[in-house]
């Protein structure tokens, strides 16, 4: 059995607002009738089956499917996706776009890598180098802000260790 023009109006609305009687009224019922046509319309099984059929849809619709989100992870991974930074300078507040660091892509790497596990031993190589550029940019950053003698015989050895890394990729 298929459902009327004023069913379908009728279920649109309710899956719109969930109150049966003011759909019953915005689909063309009388006001008199609306809560009674609500109430039968709500228990007949083709208007029910329709309205989860919708409703499926529109959930399929709003939320992120798993390959979308291997593709998001993926767009931060490479850096293609921007994010707004908002700063405070002398002359006001300046927004600027700045891709994502190397902490949040190498989080979406290995999101990525869990979602395709496998004895890629160059992924692996790329995954470490990745890491250890972002330890070195770490303790640059704490070098900066303190100082000191023994974080440059750090980040010599970590800079050698990369070096060797470099040479056994190639």
């Amino acid at each position: 059995m298929k459902l009327t023009p004023k069913q379908l109006k009728w279920a649109d609305e309710y899956i719109e607002s969930g109150n049966a009687t003011q759909s019953a009224i915005k689909a063309g019922y009388s006001k008199k009738t609306a809560r009674q046509i609500g109430q039968q319309n709500l228990s007949k099984l083709v208007i029910k089956e329709y309205i989860d059929k919708r409703m499926a849809e529109i959930d399929s619709k709003r939320i992120m499917s798993a390959k979308e989100a291997v593709q998001l992870l993926t767009s931060i991974a490479r850096g293609e996706i921007k994010e707004t930074v908002v700063m405070s300078t002398p002359f006001g507040i300046e927004e600027t776009e700045k891709e994502a660091d190397l902490k949040t892509r190498i989080s979406a790497t290995k999101e990525i890598l869990k979602r395709y596990p496998g004895s890629d031993k160059m992924a692996e190589q790329q995954l470490r180098k990745v890491t250890a550029e972002a330890d070195i940019l770490s303790a640059k950053a704490k070098e900066l802000q303190g100082g000191g003698n023994q974080q440059d015989n750090l980040l010599g050895s970590i800079a050698e260790s990369l070096g060797e890394i470099n040479e056994t990729d190639g």
